[in-house]
């Protein structure tokens, strides 16, 4: 039961391991998207600047065809038109390349953001095995690409089929028309497919790219034990942790029974519990908590104070008031200010010493 649980998936992906995905160039992203929102703005581009193309091809035209006399084809005029009409079928294309750089980049930043990732350009064996290539062959992944394919044929035969049916009485009447009215018919009703096909498979790349996130956090799910396994990476393991925290309480301890010789007095339980105050009129503005405990600890801060010959009181509520609201280090709230001032001024009493 245990292994089965521990070979299972069930678990989300953490931060961590989607970060690392990330950096290894595993992100969630639809080939849908740029394809058809890239198709879909160089149409409507070219939609909206083909009146423009248009005038400049036939003015390219006209000047190819119109001369006074027959020109002297030599290198150099053959440069320097190829270079002429270069520039201007350059210009004619710029709206359009640039509608189609800018859906390219609109889509992926939308997909992926901004990141490059070394890792995954990087030659990998793997990348050309044939064994590797059969299996994504026959994967789950690839039926699923198979059956996008097939939908997207049968998007594009209905969708044809049906506005070439509602076309078709216009279509028998285009032999009374001239040329120029048909390509410009054929070319609008090429226009009217070609933007439904599109707008179909716009909302069909979309439902694609919620598919493929959610493939992919299903792919990148964690067993128990990667979560265990990462909690301790990242975390550190539990017992190291532990005993980095005993050493760390043994060290403050020693720290603490160093500053007990420097109290003025011990307050007691009377076994039970020992706090350690002492006072400087000089640098503090009240009393201060220098060391405490209970126990063990408390026996050894009576201990060191008999040895250093600090005076232990016993006062059973001011001893616990100390130990569990103040802390090392920690000066005396006011609460209890009056209490421990009345210790202090009976200590320094004992001792000919002025508070």
């Amino acid at each position: 039961m245990a292994e089965g649980q521990g070979g299972e998936k069930t678990e989300d992906a953490s931060e961590r391991k989607l970060t690392k995905a990330r950096e290894q160039g595993q992100v969630t992203k639809s080939m849908e998207i740029p394809s058809v929102f890239v198709l879909l703005a160089g149409v409507l581009a070219l939609r909206s600047f083909s009146s423009m193309i248009y005038k400049n091809c036939l003015a390219m035209l006209d000047d190819t065809l119109r001369f006074e006399a027959v020109p002297l084809m030599t290198d150099s005029e053959i440069i320097n038109l190829f270079f002429r009409y270069s520039e201007v079928m350059f210009l004619m294309l710029i709206p359009i390349l640039a509608a189609v750089f800018l859906a390219a980049a609109v889509t992926n930043l939308f997909q992926v953001g901004f990141h490059i990732s070394w890792e995954s350009i990087q030659p990998k064996l793997s990348k050309i095995s044939p064994l590797s290539g059969f299996t994504r062959l026959f994967s789950p992944k690839s039926l699923v690409e198979l059956v996008k394919s097939v939908l997207k044929l049968v998007i594009v035969f209905l969708i044809t089929w049906s506005v070439v049916k509602g076309e078709l009485d216009n279509i028998i009447r285009l032999y009374d028309h001239s040329i120029s009215f048909i390509l410009m018919y054929i070319m609008e009703l090429s226009f009217t497919i070609v933007i439904r096909i599109l707008l179909v498979m716009a909302l069909l790349a979309i439902l694609d790219y919620a598919y493929q996130k959610w493939q992919f956090l299903e792919d990148q799910k964690m067993t128990k034990q990667e979560v265990k396994d990462e909690f301790k990476q990242t975390e550190g393991d539990p017992q190291i942790k532990s005993k980095i925290r005993q050493i760390q309480a043994q060290a403050a301890r020693q720290r603490m029974m160093a500053d007990v010789p420097k109290a003025d007095v011990v307050v007691t339980n009377p076994t039970r519990l020992a706090v350690a105050v002492k006072y400087d009129g000089a640098t503090m503005d009240a009393p201060m908590v220098i060391a405490k405990g209970s126990g063990s600890v408390a026996a050894n801060i009576r201990r060191i104070a008999e040895e250093a010959g600090v005076p232990l009181v016993e006062n059973r509520e001011l001893a616990r008031n100390l130990y569990s609201m103040v802390d090392i280090g920690q000066a005396v709230p006011p609460d209890l200010f009056q209490a421990v001032a009345e210790l202090l001024a009976y200590v320094y009493k004992l001792k000919g010493k002025r508070l």
